[in-house]
Parts: C-alpha cells; structure tokens; sequence
C-alpha cells in the first residue's frame, strides 16, 4: 500500500485529478508522505504567490445565532453564552482600526443572527466598501436566500466563507440537528458562485463520527467545486456543547490535508486557521509550511473576543490578534514570508 500510495501523491503532485478512493489511499499512507505532500504543496504555493502571506482582519460582529449545530459553542440552546451584537458604528471602528494597520479585506463573521437582515447587512457593506473602496468585505454569516445573497453582493460583498462541513450526508446528520440538511448548504454555496462572489467552503478535520473516507469525499467535492478558499482545521469540542468529551482532531492529519488541497487546486486562498494556533503554538507557521497562504488576525473588540467561543480555549491574542501584527510579521519572516497590504484575491 505504500508504494502505491506514493506513486498516487506523485500523480496528484504531477495534475492528475484522484477519486475519492485514491485520496483515502493517501490518508491511509499519510505517515510516510507528509513530509514530501508538504514539500511540494510549499513548492506550489510559492509558485503561484511567491513569499506573499494576505491578511485579513476578522470582526465577528454577532454571537446570536438560530442553529443548535452539535459541536458549536454560540449554538441557540446553550444557555452560557453571553450574547452580543456590535453596532454599525463598532463594526466600522474595527475596520478603521484594521485599515491604519495594513489590512485590506474585513471577514464579518457571525452566527445566523436574524437581526442583522438584508437591510442592515446592505447597509453596513455599502458603508465600509464606501470609506475604503481598495478593500475586499468577506462574509461569513451562513445559511441565507438567494436573493439575500444577491443583494449582498449588488452592494459590494467580494466573498463568501460557508463551511460545508462534510459532503456525506449521514455525516452531516450527525453533526446538526433534523432541520439542518447537507443538500441546503450545497445549494447555497452553488448559488453563491453563480452569483459571482469569491466562494470559500471547507470542513472540520476530526469531527464526531468523520472517518478517512469522508475527508475523502470532503477532497473530491472539493476538487469537483473548485472554490477561490477553502477553510479547514481541526475541531476542538466546546464544553457546552453534546461533543465535550470528545477528543479533539489530529493536527498532523489536518496540515496533511492542507497539502492535499494546495496540490488539489493549486491557486486556492488557504488559512492557517486559528484552530490550528490553538492546538500547537507553531500551528500557523506549520500551516503555512504545509501550503496555507492566508492568516487571519482578529480585528473584533478585546472585550467580546471570550464570547465568540465556537470551541474551547480559543487563541485571541498574540499574534492571533490585530495588536499583534508586529510580532506576526516577524514570525513569518523566520521562515522567508511577508505581509503583503493587498486585497490578496483569488487567482483565475
């Protein structure tokens, strides 16, 4: 199997497209290929945006939310968490904020928090792209219409981060209530793309339940989507939540994964994600290493960071913080890479 499975990496490294049994053959073999998967996917991500790191400045602006997802500290029943919302006038302090620091693409992200409906969402996304029309405005704020969406980005939305979470439908069962289905959230992220946005989905590496094969239909929906972002890390269980005693996910199988995107489709924006910090405080250089290309600061006031809690222990500061872009920039440079002050859009 290991020969075998070295010569599939090597036909992924030269463009070949894998079935989903080929890519569960790599996750199988993955011991004695992550060293070389991540050499090459470092090698691509070089090749495609040089020593260039984006940044993008993360304001979660609600932690109201109407799901009950099984593994997600703000979801609806927990009756802990102490919920917020930030005004319009926050939310563009943030971005000022952001903006005198280099930052050129905001990431609103939010539970689905029926207050902020089109109305108010058009409005605080005509605004900000209004003070600073050289930046991109990313949401992140899940579920919507299609005409929701499409009013989103008549005002000036770039992108639109919407995990799919798994691509296997009894999975994606286990992971959200009856009400939540997985053929929803393809619609959406279908529709988001026709619509033109900048469309990221991504996963969770060990969640309850997931097994090789899934994150191996997770790899084929991937490539068959073709998405400008992919956000992946792994979970962490938050201890109000029906998965808390569960173990958290293997951070050397979640940057495998990242090289496995990164050869997968070799110009996607990838995150070293937070998650991937606070399991291992060299998470975001391995990452990066492994064939991330984007890091994403928390711009969001220091007061609220300990409420938007999807998962225990969750790194806010340091150099997972705007405050710490200095040290950031330092980090990065140990390992030959810099901050770029760019939008950081998706190659064609």
């Amino acid at each position: 199997m290991a020969d075998d499975a070295s010569d599939i990496l090597e036909a992924l490294i030269g463009g070949d497209s894998l079935s989903a049994p080929e890519y569960e053959a790599l996750l199988v073999g993955r011991e004695t290929l992550q060293a070389r998967a991540a050499e090459a996917a470092n090698e691509l991500r070089l090749r495609y945006f040089g020593n260039k790191i984006y940044i993008r400045g993360l304001i979660e602006f609600t932690n109201y939310c109407r799901n009950d997802c099984m593994y997600c500290g703000i979801r609806r029943s927990n009756p802990n968490v102490e919920r917020y919302r930030l005004t319009s006038e926050q939310i563009y302090e943030c971005c000022e904020f952001g903006y005198g620091l280099g930052f050129r693409t905001f990431v609103l992200q939010g539970g689905e928090d029926g207050w902020f409906n089109d109305d108010r969402l058009v409005e605080i996304v005509s605004e900000i792209k209004s003070r600073y029309p050289d930046c991109a405005v990313t949401l992140s704020v899940g579920e919507r219409s299609r005409e929701s969406y499409s009013r989103l980005r008549s005002a000036g939305a770039d992108r639109y981060l919407l995990r799919h979470e798994t691509a296997n439908d009894w999975h994606y069962s286990q992971l959200h209530p009856s009400g939540q289905r997985l053929s929803s959230r393809l619609r959406c992220l279908k529709d988001l793309k026709e619509l033109g946005f900048q469309t990221g989905c991504g996963f969770m590496v060990g969640s309850p339940y997931q097994t090789l094969g899934h994150l191996a239909e997770d790899l084929t929906f991937i490539r068959s989507f073709c998405p400008a972002m992919v956000g992946l890390g792994p979970f962490i269980p938050h201890c109000d939540t029906p998965f808390r005693d569960l173990p958290c996910g293997d951070i050397e199988l979640t940057l495998f994964l990242l090289s496995l995107v990164r050869l997968t489709l070799p110009k996607v924006l990838l995150p070293a994600t937070t998650a991937l910090a606070t399991l291992d405080p060299k998470g975001r250089i391995r990452g990066i290493l492994s064939g991330a290309n984007v890091v994403m600061p928390n711009l969001s006031p220091f007061d609220i960071r300990k409420k938007y809690l999807l998962y225990n222990n969750k790194a806010g500061t340091g150099t997972e913080s705007a405050e710490g872009i200095r040290q950031l920039s330092e980090e990065l440079g140990s390992i030959g890479c810099e901050i770029v002050v760019d939008r950081g859009d998706a190659l064609t």
